[in-house]
């Protein structure tokens, strides 16, 4: 009795096909009773729109902002006071240059007083003398008659070190021989084996000590010898002379 045919759509009543629309199927019969609190009313689809204009085609990514944010340093500037959005990273602590304050302030320095300086060095300079040669000559007996001033002497120099520096001749028998060993060519043989004694003194500086040599020892050119074993203090320049014609120069630095 249906008035037309489900498969080939004929139509009994007209004679011709007809198409139809199938009919949607019965929605599932819901309970009675109110609705839930929790469910929202749902609004129907609104109808397509009559010749919308296309969409624009989205823009391209060239950073890939869409799924994560890129580094610091690929990133593009932001504008100042820019409001974060909901994919920024928070900043990382490695990022920060904080500079730490000191935990307590520090004490003044006391002033250092200056270091002493370390004494200077000296040195002997030791070679013959013709001033003082004519001077011993003139003091002199007949003994000295025979005594000649060297032609030729190369000039001699000895660093100061140690608390003593000897002054004499080398005495062949032993072997002995002093710091200053005026044994050598040419040899002065007014010279004691044990003559005289340089010993420095507590300041750095040093003093002459004659060991109660044959012919004595003076100072500066000076007429009387000093006295055996009783230092004399030199100073920078003072000249020591011994025997008959050595001269020993002492020069500070």
């Amino acid at each position: 009795m249906a008035p037309f045919c489900e498969e080939c759509r004929w139509n009994f009543l007209t004679g011709t096909a007809t198409s139809y629309t199938p009919i949607a199927p019965p929605q599932a019969q819901r309970p009675l009773g109110p609705p839930a609190a929790s469910a929202a009313p749902v609004a129907p689809p609104a109808p397509p729109a009559q010749n919308a204009p296309p969409a624009p085609p989205a823009p391209q990514d060239p950073f890939g902002y869409q799924d994560s944010r890129p580094s610091q340093v690929n990133r593009p500037a932001e504008p100042l006071g820019a409001e974060p959005t909901h994919h920024q990273a928070p900043p990382r602590a490695d990022d920060d240059w904080v500079l730490s304050p000191p935990s307590q302030a520090q004490p003044p320095q006391a002033p250092q007083p200056p270091r002493p300086q370390a004494p200077q060095g000296w040195t002997a300079h030791i070679g013959p003398d013709r001033d003082y040669f004519m001077a011993m000559m003139r003091r002199s007996g007949p003994e000295a008659s025979g005594l000649n001033l060297p032609a030729y002497a190369p000039p001699k120099q000895l660093p100061l070190q140690g608390n003593q520096v000897s002054i004499g001749r080398r005495r062949h028998s032993t072997g002995e021989a002093p710091d200053i060993d005026l044994a050598v060519p040419p040899e002065d043989p007014g010279v004691s084996h044990q003559h005289a004694v340089l010993v420095q003194q507590p300041d750095g500086s040093w003093a002459v000590v004659d060991q109660n040599s044959t012919n004595g020892t003076t100072v500066n050119g000076g007429e009387e010898p000093i006295q055996p074993y009783v230092p004399v203090q030199l100073q920078d320049g003072d000249r020591v002379h011994v025997g008959a014609w050595t001269t020993i120069t002492v020069r500070r630095g």
